[in-house]
């Protein structure tokens, strides 16, 4: 069979298809995947997503940004006085890691009006949460934060929610890359393989 040729080009179309493709392939090798996530909330449960896949991403080689936003901002305090909040939470039922085998092993469904009327019932829920994680050897909060640090992982606090809460640097990690406004990360984030909201 002979070489197909573009009739347009006079290309040999095979050869252009290989070059095309290593092309291409010398291209993905040398690229560094980016992502960046942007982080809302400054619950206990809800920091382990963003330092979790920020600190993954950047063990992978990635470029990693994350832009703590609102609540968020939590996160990078240096008091990380983390609180669970399982009122409203439909997904919060979970298992006690104290008492006996059969109540470890039964998942409670705590209503919502109960836990209202309990006080205390959110620091009884933290520290739960807290003792299930030791348990089971996932890392606290403050070590994943860490890992990030020594990962590279770019650090970025949203500025007007520093000023619109009148919150003081000085409460802050050191560790902070920089301290912007959205429309300082988003262009990051626009050139980012994946972006993240949480």
């Amino acid at each position: 069979m002979g070489k197909s040729v573009d009739i347009r080009t006079g290309m040999n179309q095979d050869l252009f298809n290989q070059w095309f493709d290593e092309r291409m392939a010398k291209r993905e090798a040398e690229h560094t995947p980016s992502m960046t996530i942007i982080a809302t909330k400054g619950t206990l449960d809800m920091a382990y997503p963003p330092f979790i896949l920020a600190s993954t991403a950047a063990a992978l080689g990635w470029d990693v940004a994350v832009f703590f936003t609102f609540y968020g901002l939590n996160l990078l305090k240096k008091d990380l006085d983390l609180k669970l909040s399982p009122l409203g939470n439909p997904a919060m039922p979970m298992k006690l890691p104290v008492g006996p085998k059969w109540l470890q092993d039964t998942e409670l469904n705590i209503p919502n009006a109960l836990m209202a009327t309990i006080p205390g019932f959110e620091n009884l829920a933290s520290g739960l949460m807290k003792k299930t994680m030791r348990d089971k050897g996932v890392a606290s909060i403050a070590e994943l934060r860490e890992l990030c640090v020594e990962a590279e992982v770019k650090l970025v606090a949203c500025q007007m929610t520093v000023d619109l809460y009148g919150m003081k640097k000085d409460d802050f990690i050191n560790e902070i890359d920089d301290w912007v406004g959205a429309a300082s990360f988003l262009p990051t984030a626009q050139k980012a393989d994946i972006s993240l909201f949480i």
